[in-house]
């Protein structure tokens, strides 16, 4: 059985295999799934609403106001945080005010928390808007999601709405700076860890250039039963072979193995 949506704005703290301990900003809908992805093996199970375009479907998404109305009272609370993190449902950079979020939510970290950091976990898609692209700079901790090498293996595991560009992502990501990428591995149909696959991923590694590749496989329950779990001994020996091939320094995490720093 897939985990239950989150069913609020804010969220942990939880304890982050990369950072510690870190709050989540669930921007995407409470009731239901919407999302620009509909990967195969997402812990949230599938996607209710599969879009790239969220005009119009404002009635599941938080106001800024609020989102900045309780995450300004848990950050005046003595909670202890190491990172506040864009996460969530769905896609956080599907929220029609997500550039305005960031500016809010780093000017209250700054406020009330300036040790903290700030992190984005997303798929990518969100980069086709300008204004998600610039917002970026202003997030500590970007991280985008990459889950194949080629545009068939793509729409395989990632399954994306109309409209998303899997050529138009890796060029965005390239045109980034400081950036991480997040790669979900796992076998059976379909596959990313073939090594053909594997082969397109170093060349969209060397073409992106990011900071590092952070690795995970499905230590969730998943919606396909057609997938199967990577090992961590693999996992491993994948991330060894990332950082040999492409010279992007690579860590492997599962089940609460290794933290990265910033």
């Amino acid at each position: 059985m897939t985990l239950p949506l989150k069913t609020s704005v804010l969220y942990g703290p939880v304890n982050s295999r990369r950072y510690g301990r870190s709050l989540g900003i669930n921007l995407s809908p409470c009731r239901y799934k919407e999302c620009s992805f509909n990967c195969v093996y997402c812990h949230y199970g599938l996607t209710d609403k599969i879009t790239l375009n969220t005009n119009g479907h404002d009635d599941g998404y938080t106001e800024c106001a609020d989102v900045i109305e309780q995450l300004q009272d848990t950050l005046e609370s003595p909670l202890e945080i190491d990172l506040i993190t864009f996460s969530g449902n769905g896609e956080p950079t599907l929220h029609p005010d997500f550039p305005k979020m960031v500016d809010a939510v780093v000017e209250l970290r700054d406020r009330y928390r300036p040790g903290a950091k700030t992190a984005l976990l997303s798929n990518s898609t969100g980069l086709y808007r300008e204004e998600v692209r610039r917002s970026v700079a202003e997030i500590d901790l970007p991280v985008f999601k990459l889950d194949a090498g080629t545009e068939r293996t793509f729409m395989r595991i990632n399954r994306p709405a109309k409209g998303v560009s899997f050529e138009s992502i890796v060029e965005h990501l390239a045109n980034l700076d400081g950036i991480y990428v997040q790669t979900v591995c796992i076998d059976g149909e379909p596959s990313n860890t073939h090594p053909d696959e594997m082969i397109a991923y170093y060349e969209r590694l060397q073409t992106i250039q990011p900071r590092g590749v952070h690795l995970y496989s499905t230590d969730r329950p998943v919606p396909s039963s057609s997938i199967s779990r990577v090992d961590p001994e693999w996992l491993e020996d994948i991330a060894s072979q990332i950082t040999s091939e492409t010279g992007v320094p690579a860590a492997a995490y599962s089940n609460g193995k290794k933290r990265l720093g910033a």
